[in-house]
């Protein structure tokens, strides 16, 4: 993957030029109060998996949704009241919350790395501001530099890292905090804190009027910045199939047991594309969930670029259960 990224000041004419091309499924990299993230469409799975090929991540760690107000956060999940009071104290701001997805959620399964839940931010930086206004979507946006590497708080630090990976880098100065946003779970089990980061525990606490918990080792992770809990549907997932069984549904990729006679067939790609695939994932796998599948036959796929994430979320959801 090789592009000519373009290094823009921000202005309206070019924050406007890269809201058509968020929309158009391209990577805008742009600054927050936090740090510079690399900006997707996250309604489109296509656009969030090209976000995994440029920063080369691992796995498919959830993403937060950057939103322009919380009028939108609310089309996206669900707020109980303390949720809600985190939301109207601190946003615009550091802050990340991960609640219920809402029926009316449109952010995609593969940024919510499928789970039901999904993780919103209302940044405080006025070029963001304007890119999610101007882009009208939610937009999934990491730290913008290569995984494990050190986030970027300029856009020259973007250009060092991420130059020929992504379109366009919108360059509004130094980041003022420089810090990731804190990282709270909303989730009906009380307040718990995921990531501390560039919002206080002490004025988190004063608003809730209570301490935050903080997860064990043995929480199951739903945040960006740590391991991603799999999607394990109900079905038992069988690996590198090269036969298809009786009565087992397939998840294809490359289009390989087309001429195969099967109760349900989901292709990743039928022209073995790992972008589309990546897309296609988490949704592949609820719709032969939902449809009843007791048995999942996969198809070999390719373990270069995308597809070692694409592998890696494939294994854990056909390990064994506990």
């Amino acid at each position: 993957m090789k592009m000519a990224t373009r290094h823009w000041p921000a202005s309206p004419d070019t924050i406007a030029a890269a809201a058509v091309l968020l929309r158009q499924g391209r990577l805008v990299a742009f600054p927050t109060e936090t740090v510079y993230g690399l900006g997707a469409d996250a309604c489109s799975g296509e656009a969030v998996a090209r976000i995994y090929e440029a920063k080369g991540r691992p796995r498919f760690n959830p993403l937060i949704a950057h939103v322009a107000d919380l009028d939108q956060a609310l089309g996206q999940g669900r707020f109980d009241r303390d949720a809600l009071a985190l939301a109207q104290a601190f946003w615009p701001g550091p802050l990340t919350l991960i609640v219920p997805v809402a029926a009316t959620c449109t952010v995609s399964h593969l940024a919510r790395s499928g789970l039901d839940s999904v993780a919103l931010r209302v940044p405080d930086h006025p070029v963001a501001m304007s890119l999610l206004r101007e882009a009208g979507v939610p937009v999934a946006a990491p730290s913008a530099n290569r995984s494990g590497r050190i986030s970027p708080t300029s856009a020259d630090h973007v250009m060092g890292d991420l130059k020929g990976r992504i379109d366009v880098v919108l360059d509004g100065g130094v980041t003022a905090v420089g810090l990731e946003s804190t990282i709270l779970a909303c989730l009906g089990d009380g307040i718990r804190l995921l990531r501390p980061g560039g919002l206080k525990r002490a004025a988190i606490e004063a608003v809730l009027g209570r301490a935050l918990n903080v997860p064990t080792d043995l929480d199951p992770v739903v945040a960006p910045g740590m391991m991603a809990s799999h999607y394990a549907p109900q079905a038992a997932v069988r690996l590198d199939a090269v036969s298809v069984g009786v009565g087992e549904a397939v998840l294809d990729f490359g289009g390989r047991f087309s001429g195969v006679t099967t109760g349900l067939r989901l292709d990743l790609s039928d022209r073995g594309d790992l972008t589309e695939a990546a897309a296609n994932l988490f949704c592949h796998l609820h719709r032969l969930d939902d449809a009843g599948a007791t048995r999942i036959a996969v198809a070999p796929v390719p373990v270069d670029g995308l597809g070692e994430a694409i592998n890696d979320r494939l294994r854990r959801a056909a390990a064994p259960r506990p």
